[in-house]
């Protein structure tokens, strides 16, 4: 058997970017069900083919990975939404990754680049957008879905649902 759409595939991996160690998948494997958009484009498309015990190494480019880097997700935030009974909440200092809820209830993960008198500059790109991604590791198991796992676009450990 090959990786395919609808192959449950389990994988070491690491993950570089930029020289550095970022990610692993440690003792055990990452198991997901391939196709089904649970991992980046450019990982998945680059394991299609390979078969258990195969190893792989890549380079998944930005546009495949986590997109490229959008200076438009660079916004200044009213200070006063950051306020908590008149005073700056301490959750919210340079660095700080901060859940925020648009104004369509939707939510939104940035980190806070500067805070100034009246403005919070917040950078709402993903973290690893813009850089390429180095994957090096091994298939270490794979197997046709269920139909059950297929219709609900997830892997199921033993015994089913987990």
């Amino acid at each position: 058997m090959i990786i395919d759409k609808n192959a449950v595939v389990g994988v070491h991996y690491e993950l570089d970017v930029e020289g550095q160690k970022i990610d692993a998948s440690g003792e055990q494997p990452l198991v997901y069900l391939h196709g089904h958009g649970m991992m980046i484009p450019g990982f998945e498309k680059q394991l299609v083919g390979l078969k258990e015990g195969d190893k792989y190494d890549f380079i998944v480019s930005a546009s495949e990975g986590y997109g490229d880097f959008n200076e438009n997700a660079i916004v200044e935030l009213d200070k006063q939404i950051f306020l908590v009974d008149g005073t700056m909440s301490t959750e919210v200092f340079e660095g700080a990754q901060l859940q925020l809820t648009n104004q369509d209830g939707q939510p939104m993960s940035g980190v806070v680049q500067k805070i100034s008198e009246d403005k919070v500059t917040m950078d709402f790109n993903h973290q690893l957008a813009g850089k390429e991604l180095h994957f090096t590791g091994s298939i270490a198991s794979l197997r046709e879905a269920t139909k059950e796992e297929i219709s609900h676009g997830h892997v199921h450990g033993p015994g089913g649902h987990h």
